[in-house]
C-alpha cells in the first residue's frame, strides 16, 4: 500500500510558527510564490506537487485580518485546482470570531460569512486553537477541530508560581468562567470574575469584583487581548479589592491601537500570550510581554490528523 503523501504550506500572516510547526514534524516547508498585480491583487502559484496528495496550509488570519484571509482563500483554490486530495487549514487564530451573532439589528454573523467562505473555496478540515466561541465549529460543514493552548499555559505557570501561597484566576467576564475554572482546577487555585460592562467596540469598563482576591496573586485569564482596555480596567479592579500582584494570560495576544501603552503603563506584572499571532516589534520590545510557543500542539495535532490517530487527547 502506497504511504499517503503529505505537503506542509505557508502563507505570509504567521511564517514564523509553520516554521517550527516542521522542524518539529521534520518536513521542510513548502515552496509557495506570491506575487501581487500593480493594483494589490494577489497572485499565488503553489510551487510543489500536491496532485492527490494532503496538505496542510499554515495562516493564521490575524492584522492585516483581510489581507490573510484572501491569501488563504486564494491559496486553497489554487491546491483545489491542482488535484490536493485534502486541504487542512490550521488556523492558530481565528479572525472575525467575535462576529458570532447578531448584537443588534442589520448586523451581520461575519464569523458564519468566513466559514462558509472556506469551505466554498475546497478546505476540507480546519484546526484552529481557543475559538472566541466555540459554537462556531456549527458553522462549518467540514470537521472542525478546535484546541486549547492550556497545556502549554499551565506548564509555563506552573513553574511560574512555584512556591506561591494564594493564587486566584479571574475571569475578564461572565463567559470566561468556565476558562478560568479549567486552570484554576489543574493549579489548585480559586477562581474570581469581574462584573464587566461593554460600552462598545473595544471599549469596555470594570464595574466589580465577584470572589475573594484580597491578599492574592490574581491571574487574569482570557482568550484574547486585543487592545487592552478589558485587561487594564480589569487588573485596576483586582488591585483595588486587594490583589497582592496580577499577571494575564491570554492564547492569542492581537495587541491592537493603544495595547502596548496601556500595558507598560499598567501595573501588571507580565502577560503572557502564544505565538499564535506573530508578535509586533513593538510587543517584542516590551519587557512585561512574554510569548510562548504552541508549535508542538499543532505539529501534533498534524501528526494525528494525517495518521487518522485520536486527537481527543489534545482536548484538554
Amino acid at each position: 500500500m502506497r504511504l499517503r503523501e503529505w505537503v506542509i504550506l505557508s502563507g505570509n500572516s504567521n511564517r514564523p510558527l509553520a516554521e517550527k510547526i516542521c522542524a518539529k514534524l521534520g518536513k521542510p516547508l513548502g515552496h509557495v510564490e506570491f506575487r501581487r498585480f500593480s493594483d494589490g491583487e494577489m497572485f499565488i502559484e503553489v510551487k510543489e506537487n500536491v496532485r492527490g496528495r494532503d496538505v496542510y496550509i499554515v495562516q493564521s488570519t490575524c492584522a492585516p485580518v483581510n489581507e490573510a484571509l484572501m491569501e488563504l482563500l486564494i491559496l486553497i483554490d489554487a491546491l483545489k485546482r491542482a488535484s490536493a486530495k485534502e486541504i487542512n487549514i490550521i488556523v492558530p487564530y481565528f479572525g472575525y470570531a467575535r462576529q458570532d451573532r447578531k448584537v443588534a439589528p442589520r448586523t451581520p454573523i461575519s464569523a458564519k460569512l468566513v466559514a462558509d467562505l472556506i469551505v466554498t473555496a475546497g478546505a476540507t478540515r480546519v484546526v484552529s486553537m481557543d475559538l472566541h466561541a466555540g459554537q462556531i465549529q456549527g458553522f462549518f460543514d467540514i470537521p472542525f477541530d478546535n484546541l486549547f493552548a492550556l497545556p502549554v499555559l499551565v506548564e509555563y505557570l506552573r513553574k511560574e508560581m512555584a512556591g506561591v501561597e494564594g493564587v486566584v484566576f479571574v475571569s475578564p467576564d461572565a463567559g470566561g468562567v468556565e476558562r478560568a475554572r479549567a486552570y484554576a482546577k489543574r493549579l489548585e487555585a480559586t477562581v474570581a470574575m469581574i462584573d464587566k460592562r461593554r460600552t462598545g467596540p473595544n471599549v469596555a469598563k470594570a464595574m466589580n469584583v465577584v470572589g475573594d482576591v484580597s491578599g492574592k496573586v490574581a491571574i487574569i485569564i482570557d482568550d484574547m487581548i486585543d487592545t487592552a482596555g478589558t485587561l487594564t480596567e480589569a487588573a485596576n479592579a483586582v488591585l483595588a479589592h486587594g490583589a497582592t500582584k496580577v499577571y494575564a494570560v491570554a492564547t492569542h495576544g492581537v495587541l491592537s491601537g493603544p495595547a502596548i501603552e496601556r500595558i507598560s503603563n499598567s501595573k501588571i506584572e507580565k502577560v503572557i500570550v502564544t505565538d499564535t499571532i506573530p508578535l509586533s516589534p513593538a510587543a517584542q520590545a516590551c519587557p512585561k510581554i512574554q510569548q510562548l510557543t504552541v508549535s508542538d500542539l499543532l505539529a501534533e495535532a498534524i501528526h494525528r490528523i494525517h495518521n487518522y490517530d485520536s486527537v481527543s487527547s489534545l482536548f484538554i
